[in-house]
C-alpha cells in the first residue's frame, strides 16, 4: 500500500503547526509564572537540593502518603515557600529544590521534616548544592553543543546533496526540538516537572537520530532521481517515503523498545531523560516522513515551476533546435 504523503500534506503540516504553537503557548505561561519557557533544575539556576525517602522498615512510619501541601506546610515558616516540590510516584520519596541552604539549615530543615513527616533512610538521603556560576556554564555549554551540532549538520548534508535538503532536514530538526521543549514545558505547569543537564544531552541525541532518519530518505530520493530525473518530485518523494518506511518505523520501534524499558526501570535519574527521547524520537520519525519529504517535494515544485527555470528550459529547446 502506497502512503502518498504528499497527497495530504496540509494535513501533516497543520498537525505539525497545531503541537507546536500549543507548546510555544505552554512556554509563554511558564515564562509568565516562573520567568523561564521551562523549569530549570538545579543543574542550571543553582541552590539546593534535598531528596528523601521514608524508612519503610520502622513499623507505621510508611503509613500516611506524602503530599506537597504538607511539606509546604513545613517551608513556609522558613521562608521556602517559593522551592520547587516533587513527590515521587510512591508517596513515600519527595525532593525538595530551594535557594542555598547552609549546613545548619539545611540540618534544621531535615529534622523538622523529620518530626512531622516520619523517619527518613539515611541511605537514600541526598543532598546536592550548586552554585549559579556553575548552572549558567551548563547552560552556555549545551546551547553552544547545540548550535554546533546544527551547523555541522547544515554542512555535511549540503556537501553530500544540496542545500534545499540540508534547510528542510534543520526544519525538520528544530520541528522536533519545539515539540519536545512544548511537551516539557507543559509537564513543567502541570506537574512540576524540572530540565536539566541530561535534557541537553536528550536534544542531542535527538538531533542526530532525526538526521539520521532523514538521510535515509534523502538518500532514496538522490538515487531515484539519478535513475529517472524527469520524474516529477511528488512521485519521487513519495516512493522515496514508500520504500524507507518499514525501515524507518523498525528502527524506532526498537529504540523505543529500549527507551521505554529504561523509562520503568532505569531509576528517577534516568526516567525523565528516557522521557525526552520517548517524546523526541516520536516527533523525529514524524517529522521525516511527514515534514521533511513533503517540505522538499513543494519546494522543489515551486522552483521546478517557475518562470526563470521555463525560460531556461525554453531557450535551451531553441538552441537544440537550431
Amino acid at each position: 500500500m502506497k502512503l502518498n504523503v504528499n497527497q495530504r500534506r496540509s494535513l501533516w503540516w497543520s498537525i505539525s503547526i497545531v503541537i507546536i504553537l500549543s507548546g510555544l503557548l505552554c512556554m509563554v505561561i511558564s515564562w509568565q509564572r516562573i520567568g523561564t519557557p521551562l523549569r530549570p533544575s538545579l543543574d542550571f539556576v543553582g541552590g539546593t537540593r534535598l531528596q528523601f525517602e521514608l524508612d519503610c522498615t520502622k513499623p507505621n512510619n510508611c503509613d500516611t502518603p506524602i503530599t506537597p501541601e504538607k511539606i509546604r506546610a513545613i517551608l513556609d515558616p522558613k521562608g521556602l515557600g517559593g522551592s520547587s516540590i516533587q513527590v515521587l510516584d510512591n508517596q513515600q520519596a519527595f525532593s525538595i529544590r530551594s535557594k542555598t541552604l547552609s549546613p545548619d539549615e539545611r540540618a534544621q530543615l531535615q529534622a523538622d521534616l523529620e518530626q512531622n513527616l516520619g523517619s527518613f533512610d539515611s541511605r537514600k538521603t541526598q543532598i546536592n548544592t550548586v552554585g549559579p556560576t556553575l548552572g549558567r556554564q551548563l547552560f552556555t555549554s549545551g546551547m553552544l553543543a547545540l548550535g554546533l551540532s546544527y551547523f555541522g549538520i547544515i554542512i555535511y548534508i549540503t556537501l553530500r546533496y544540496k542545500l534545499d535538503f540540508a534547510v528542510f532536514a534543520i526544519v525538520a530538526l528544530f520541528h522536533d526540538v519545539l515539540f519536545t521543549l512544548g511537551a516539557f514545558s507543559l509537564l513543567g505547569l502541570v506537574a512540576n516537572l524540572e530540565v536539566d543537564s541530561l535534557f541537553i544531552v536528550a536534544l542531542l541525541t535527538l538531533s542526530g537520530f532525526s538526521v539520521n532518519d532523514t538521510v535515509v530518505i534523502y538518500d532514496r530520493i538522490r538515487e531515484i532521481l539519478q535513475e529517472t530525473p524527469d520524474r516529477p518530485i511528488r512521485e519521487v518523494v513519495d516512493d522515496a517515503v514508500d520504500q524507507t518506511l518499514s525501515r524507518s518505523l523498525n528502527t524506532t520501534f526498537c529504540v523505543m523498545l529500549c527507551l521505554f524499558s529504561l523509562f520503568l526501570f532505569g531509576g528517577e535519574t534516568l526516567k525523565y531523560f528516557a522521557l525526552a527521547l520517548i517524546v523526541g524520537f516520536t516527533s523525529g520519525a514524524y517529522s521525516t516522513i511527514f515534514i521533511a519529504s513533503t517540505l522538499l517535494a513543494w519546494w522543489r515544485e515551486r522552483t521546478e515551476s517557475s518562470p526563470g527555470n521555463h525560460l531556461h528550459v525554453d531557450t535551451a529547446m531553441t538552441s537544440d533546435d537550431a
